[in-house]
């Protein structure tokens, strides 16, 4: 039989409440899944917006990859961090002056070498590097190393997401989505072999508006005013994919979406 990766993939991280889901679900999934590498976009891991170093040595306890997104630059901490701590991800389409790196080869617990690739998407988004030309050098980069590559496209347009999986269908292992903090639920195999999902969701406050208190969400959309957003606390929950994959070809051969509320871990 071939050798299997199992990818455990989480979406973004809302704050303390994120963080509090994760370690609260993480065991129960381990247990069940048995994944070879643990990925989580952590790019509002800090108060809802942002990283810091504290945060990300924390959360590399349990996790292997941090991938993340168009807030990963909201805390200045986060740029001497991105420098110097390679598990952590900023998009690969932003301009290469930008500290840290877009991608990463970790080795997981079987000992298969495997590349993560963060892209971020334009359409709605930032009017940055174009994330196709990005991912058709950087994939052909990892390829020399390994046949099997996660990738992150954090964008905002379910299109640009959906047509991301087909550009790279048969290139790389997995596209996920991340950005918009709701889990949809068209996650398929593609024919070239590619996992794909539009968007894995999030880890925070269910009883949210996509991780933040629900009345500063309305009071935004009632006045059309700047308005300062903390991350809601109550009903945790985390959402995640976990993407079986042959070693030998990169291949996808399943993807599953996994949800874990309080309730179901007996809260």
């Amino acid at each position: 039989m071939p050798a299997k990766v199992g990818i455990l993939f989480i979406g973004d991280l809302i704050g303390r409440p994120g963080r509090s889901a994760l370690a609260k679900a993480l065991p129960a999934l381990t247990k069940k899944r048995r994944p070879t590498l643990v990925i989580a976009n952590g790019e509002n891991a800090a108060g809802g917006v942002g990283i810091t170093e504290e945060i990300g040595k924390d959360l590399f306890q349990s996790v292997d990859v941090l991938t993340s997104g168009n807030h990963v630059w909201d805390k200045k901490e986060a740029m001497e961090y991105l420098a110097k701590e390679p598990r952590l991800l900023r998009p690969a389409n932003y301009p290469p002056r930008n500290p840290g790196q877009g991608s990463v080869l970790v080795t997981d617990s079987g000992g298969v070498k495997i590349g993560v690739l963060n892209l971020q998407g334009r359409v709605f988004m930032e009017a940055i590097d174009c994330p196709f030309r990005t991912a058709d050098a950087e994939v052909e980069k990892l390829r020399r190393e390994t046949p099997v590559i996660i990738v992150d496209l954090h964008a905002e347009a379910t299109s640009e997401k959906q047509a991301m999986g087909w550009y790279l269908d048969g290139r790389v292992s997995a596209v996920v989505g991340t950005h918009t903090h709701v889990p949809t639920a068209d996650e398929r195999i593609l024919p070239g072999g590619t996992a794909f999902i539009t968007d894995v969701g999030m880890a925070g406050a269910r009883n949210s508006v996509i991780g933040i208190k629900r009345e500063q969400a309305i009071e935004k959309f009632l006045t059309a005013r700047p308005q300062r957003f903390e991350p809601e606390k109550g009903g945790l929950f985390l959402s995640a994919v976990f993407i079986e994959i042959d070693a030998d070809t990169g291949r996808a051969l399943s993807i599953t979406r996994e949800i874990v509320t309080e309730d179901e871990n007996g809260e």
